[in-house]
């Protein structure tokens, strides 16, 4: 009789002892979003940060935000602000640091290693430049921007969705994938040194294009009425080497893409 009682006590208290550590675990990973505000409806805003995504919306105000663990807060850091040894100090309570100067909006993150997850909704009237070249860069997302959009980095993989242009991108290391709104106006440029390049464009674009690559393929779909050289339309994807030039529709503006060591995909949407 007392062995069958510790056996349940013993039974009782590992299933107390399991839904404790289970309550705590779930706790410890629950998602706290933190914002920071900019009262900003136009201006540049200029991009330092090794992994953002960047969506427009019909706002008048700059919104900055982050999800973190709450395992990661950390209880003797209230009341203080990080710092790094370049100066800057985290002004947001985000692991960034944003300062405005006659209406540009410069914007940088703390620790190189470890980049902050960020989102930024940005109001339509402001343009958006990217400059990113720590080799811990991770992905860029850029979501249904209607203004004009730069991005030059070293390492970061970048994300085009929904993006009317003028568009420039570059980066030596990562690769492009991009994806246009049926209202896109160039010029466009997306170069990659070492990555693909994958871009859909609107099939009734009216545009000058070139495709290059020095040591990659260049495959483009059939449904894109380009005026190109080409030997099967039979194929699903029609593959040329090294460089292609063209017009869409007639001509319009300049479409430019380039991968010198990957290949070049063209979809049409």
């Amino acid at each position: 009789m007392i062995r069958k009682i510790f056996l349940v006590a013993a039974s009782f208290m590992m299933m107390s002892t399991y839904t404790f550590a289970q309550n705590e675990s779930k706790s410890a990973n629950e998602d706290n979003s933190k914002t920071y505000k900019l009262a900003v409806s136009k201006g540049k805003l200029n991009l330092d940060l090794g992994r953002v995504t960047v969506e427009g919306y019909n706002g008048n105000e700059i919104v900055f935000s982050t999800k973190t663990r709450s395992r990661d807060n950390d209880e003797r850091a209230k009341g203080l602000r990080s710092i790094n040894s370049l100066g800057l100090e985290d002004n947001t309570d985000l692991g960034i640091n944003v300062v405005e100067k006659n209406g540009v909006i410069e914007v940088k993150q703390l620790q190189q290693m470890t980049p902050p997850n960020i989102k930024i909704l940005v109001p339509k009237g402001v343009t958006i430049s990217f400059n990113h070249q720590s080799q811990f860069g991770s992905t860029i997302t850029f979501k249904n921007i209607e203004n004009e959009v730069e991005a030059t980095a070293s390492y970061n993989n970048v994300v085009l969705e929904n993006v009317t242009g003028p568009a420039t991108i570059n980066t030596i290391y990562g690769s492009i994938d991009a994806k246009f709104s049926q209202n896109v106006k160039g010029p466009l440029s997306l170069v990659s040194i070492y990555g693909h390049v994958d871009a859909s464009i609107p099939k009734s674009s009216k545009a000058n294009v070139k495709l290059t690559t020095s040591f990659g393929d260049i495959l483009i779909a059939p449904e894109l009425s380009l005026k190109l050289e080409t030997v099967d339309k039979s194929s699903e994807m029609i593959k040329i080497n090294n460089q292609a030039t063209g017009t869409l529709n007639g001509g319009g503006t300049s479409f430019l893409f380039r991968s010198d060591y990957s290949k070049i995909y063209l979809r049409g949407l």
